[in-house]
C-alpha cells in the first residue's frame, strides 16, 4: 500500500493563503495596469493631437506671413507709380527685414523674368549663387499656370548647412503680365524651431507627396527620407483644428503618431513618439505594482508563516499530549494559547487525561480490592477448613467436661471450673460455627430470617475488633419482630460493613456503635446502625452508595463495600439511607419487607416504641449475659468490607 505523502497543515495555509493573495494581487494588478492602459493611451492620444494642432496653427502662421510678404514684394515690384530707385531701396529694406528669404524669382507666363538673392546669406554658410541655381534647376518647378491664390511648396535644401524651401505663389498684376508667378527661396529654419519646440514629441511638416520640408535633422531633409509610413492624407480630417492619431512602425520601431492639415500648400503636420517611451510611465507604474505585488507576497508570507505556526503550534502540542495519553501518561496539563475552539479542546484534552487518570488509578484499587477479595476468598475457605478440624476437638473436649461434671458434683471448686470450661467450649463452638458459615460460598437463597439473630450473627464476628479499638458496641433490639425473607450470609456482611465502617470512621478514637431494630408497621422491618463518628456534610452523604467513591486515603478504601451493601439491600426488596451531619455521627438506616406471613414470634405492639419514633436507642452492653467470668475471650477473625 502507498504511504500518502505528510503535508503539514500550516504548509497547506500558508499555500492557501498565498494562493488566495497571489489571484487578488494579480486580478487587482491586471485590471489596474488595464485601466491605466486604456486611460495612458487616450491621454497620450489627445496629448498628440493638441501637440499636432498647436504646431500647425503655429506653423500656418508662419507661413501666411510668409506668403503676405511675398505679396507685398510684388505689388512693390509691380507698382507704376513708384521710381526704380525707390523700388531697388524697398526691396533692400524688404530683404533686411525678411532675413529667411533667401532669393526671389518672378516669372511671367512661365519665363522668369527677374531674380533677387541675398548673397550675404549664402555666403554665410559658404553657398554662392551658382549653387542655388544648380540645385534650383534639380527641384521641381512649380507650374506656370499656378492660380492666382494657390501656394506651391516643396523642400529645396541641398545642403545641410542651409535647410530651404521654395515656396511659390500665383497673383495678378495690373498691366499685360496678368498672370504672375512669384518664386521664394525661403529659409526654414523658423519653421524648425516651430516643430522642435516639444522635447518629448517629434514634430515635421510634410509636403504634398509624403517627402519631408521641415525636420530638426537638417541631414534627414537634405537626404529626403522615405515616409511611407506616413497616412494618406485623404484619412485626414477635413478643416483646422481638427487631428487624427496613428499606431505605425518606423524603421521597426512602433511609434503612435498625431496628424492633421496645415492649410498652407496642402502641406502635412505630424507630432509622433515612440510607442515605448508614451507608455514608459505606464511600464513604470506596472514595475511598481509588480514590485509592490512581490512586497505583498512577500510580506504573506512571514504573515503566514506566523500566523500558521501560531494555529497550529496548540495542535501539534495536542498531538504529543494524546501520543502521551496513548503511552498511559495521564499528568499533563496544557496551557490554552487562545479563546476559541482550539483552546476549548485543550481543556477537554485536559479534562480527559485527568478523567482517564483518575479512572486508572480507580481501575488499580478496584483490580487491587479485587486481589483482596479473592485473597479473602482463599482465606475463608482455608478458615473453614481450619475451623472444622476445630470443632471436631472442641466437640471431644465438651464432651469430657460434661462427663466430668457429672463425676465432679460433690467438689464445687472443680466443679466451677469445669463448668467455665464447658460455657467457654460452647462459645468457641457457636463462633466457629458462625464463621464457618459466613465463610461458606453457597447461592444466595433467600429464606424466612429472624433479623435479630442475623444482627446476633454479625456482632459475635466484629465484637472482639470492636474491643480492640475501644468501641462500645451497643445493642437495642425490639422483641417479637416478623420474620423477613433473606440471605442471612449476605445480611451479616451487609451488618458487618456498616459496623466496621463506623469503626473505622472513628479513626481510633473511642465510641460507641448503636445497633437497633424495631417495625414502623406490620410490612417492614427496620435495623439502624448509628455512631458516635465525625459525621459527614451532605455532599458526600449523597454519593456515598456510588462505586468507587471513597474519602478514605489511598491504600484504605477500594469505594466498593456501601455500594456492595446497597446492592444486597436492593436485591432484598429493601431500602438504605444516611443521616449524617457534621460532628454529630452518622445513622444508616436499613428498611427490609417482612415475609408474606407476617408471623410474630411473640406478640409485639404494631407501632414502634416512642423512644425509636424520635430516634433514640436505650443502650445495653452485649457482653452482660454472655461475659465470662476470667481469662481473654478467644480471637475473632475479622471480616467485611471496607467502606468507600
Amino acid at each position: 500500500m502507498i504511504k500518502k505523502l505528510f503535508i503539514p497543515l500550516r504548509f497547506k495555509i500558508l499555500v492557501s493563503l498565498l494562493l488566495l493573495i497571489t489571484v487578488i494581487v494579480g486580478v487587482i494588478t491586471f485590471t489596474m495596469t488595464n485601466l491605466f492602459h486604456k486611460d495612458k493611451t487616450t491621454y497620450i492620444n489627445d496629448l498628440i493631437s493638441t501637440n499636432t494642432i498647436h504646431t500647425a496653427r503655429e506653423s500656418y502662421s508662419l507661413l501666411l506671413n510668409y506668403q503676405e510678404r511675398i505679396q507685398t514684394i510684388t505689388r512693390v515690384a509691380y507698382d507704376t507709380g513708384v521710381s526704380q530707385d525707390e523700388k531697388s531701396r524697398m526691396l533692400n529694406e524688404f530683404f533686411e527685414d525678411f532675413p529667411e528669404m533667401i532669393g526671389i524669382t518672378f516669372y511671367e507666363n512661365g519665363v522668369g523674368q527677374v531674380s533677387l538673392f541675398d548673397e550675404l546669406s549664402l555666403t554665410s554658410v559658404g553657398l554662392t549663387k551658382e549653387d542655388l541655381d544648380a540645385s534650383r534647376a534639380q527641384n521641381p518647378r512649380p507650374p506656370p499656370d499656378l492660380e492666382p491664390g494657390k501656394v506651391f511648396i516643396r523642400n529645396s535644401t541641398f545642403s545641410e548647412a542651409l535647410p530651404i524651401m521654395t515656396m511659390a505663389i500665383g497673383t495678378t498684376v495690373p498691366g499685360p503680365a496678368s498672370d504672375l508667378v512669384l518664386e521664394a527661396v525661403i529659409r526654414t529654419d523658423r519653421l524648425i524651431s516651430v516643430v522642435s519646440r516639444s522635447e518629448i514629441f517629434e514634430g515635421f511638416i510634410l509636403e504634398p507627396g509624403g517627402g519631408l520640408l521641415v525636420h530638426k535633422e537638417p541631414q534627414r531633409i537634405s537626404d529626403r527620407d522615405s515616409t511611407s509610413w506616413v497616412p494618406d492624407s485623404k484619412a485626414l480630417p477635413e478643416g483646422s483644428g481638427l487631428a487624427a492619431t496613428f499606431e505605425y512602425v518606423v524603421d521597426g520601431t512602433e511609434m503612435i503618431g498625431g496628424f492633421t492639415r496645415v492649410g498652407v500648400g496642402d502641406l502635412i503636420v505630424g507630432v509622433q513618439i515612440p510607442r515605448a517611451a508614451a507608455f514608459l510611465s505606464a511600464k513604470a507604474l506596472f514595475n511598481n505594482l509588480i514590485f509592490v505585488s512581490f512586497i505583498i507576497l512577500l510580506t504573506a508570507t512571514v504573515f503566514s508563516l506566523i500566523w500558521s505556526y501560531r494555529l497550529t503550534r496548540p495542535l501539534v502540542s495536542l498531538t504529543e499530549a494524546a501520543r502521551d495519553v496513548g503511552r498511559g501518561d495521564f499528568e499533563i496539563k496544557l496551557i490554552p494559547t487562545s479563546r476559541d475552539e482550539i483552546g476549548d479542546l485543550t481543556q477537554s484534552v485536559n479534562q480527559m487525561a485527568h478523567e482517564l487518570g483518575e479512572r486508572e488509578k480507580a481501575l488499580e484499587e478496584t483490580q487491587a480490592a479485587l486481589i483482596q477479595s479473592e485473597k479473602m476468598s482463599a482465606f475463608g475457605q482455608l478458615s473453614a477448613g481450619i475451623a472444622h478440624e476445630v470443632k471436631n476437638p472442641l466437640a471431644g473436649i465438651l464432651g469430657y467436661t460434661q462427663l466430668s461434671l457429672k463425676k465432679m458434683e460433690d467438689d464445687p471448686v472443680v466443679y466451677k471450673n469445669l463448668k467455665i470450661i464447658e460455657q467457654e467450649t460452647r462459645r468457641c463452638n457457636s463462633i466457629i460455627e458462625n464463621l464457618m458459615k459466613f465463610a461458606r460460598q453457597d447461592k444466595p437463597e433467600l429464606r424466612p430470617l429472624a433479623v435479630n439473630d442475623v444482627i446476633e450473627d454479625s456482632i459475635v464476628l466484629v465484637d472482639h475488633q470492636m474491643g480492640i479499638s475501644q468501641i462500645t458496641l451497643e445493642k437495642n433490639l425490639a422483641e417479637g419482630l416478623p420474620e423477613i425473607r433473606g440471605d442471612s450470609n449476605q445480611l451479616i456482611q451487609v451488618f458487618m460493613n456498616l459496623m466496621i465502617n463506623a469503626q473505622q470512621a472513628m479513626d481510633g478514637q473511642p465510641g460507641t456503635i448503636t445497633v437497633t431494630s424495631g417495625s414502623s408497621n406490620a410490612g417492614v422491618v427496620e435495623v439502624r446502625i448509628a455512631d458516635t463518628g465525625p459525621g459527614m456534610p451532605e455532599e458526600v452523604s449523597r454519593k456515598i452508595f456510588e462505586p468507587f467513591f471513597t474519602t478514605k486515603a489511598a491504600g484504605k478504601g477500594t469505594g466498593l463495600g456501601l455500594a456492595v451493601t446497597y446492592g444486597i439491600i436492593k436485591d432484598h426488596g429493601g431500602n438504605i439511607r444516611v443521616k449524617s451531619e457534621p460532628g454529630e455521627g452518622a445513622t444508616f438506616i436499613i428498611t427490609l419487607p417482612v415475609t408474606v406471613s407476617g408471623i410474630y414470634r411473640e406478640e409485639a405492639p404494631s407501632d414502634p416504641p416512642a423512644d425509636m419514633k424520635a430516634g433514640e436507642e436505650t443502650s445495653s452492653r452485649v457482653h452482660e449475659e454472655d461475659q465470662p467470668g476470667e481469662g481473654a475471650s478467644p480471637q475473632r477473625p475479622e471480616a467485611g468490607t471496607e467502606e468507600g
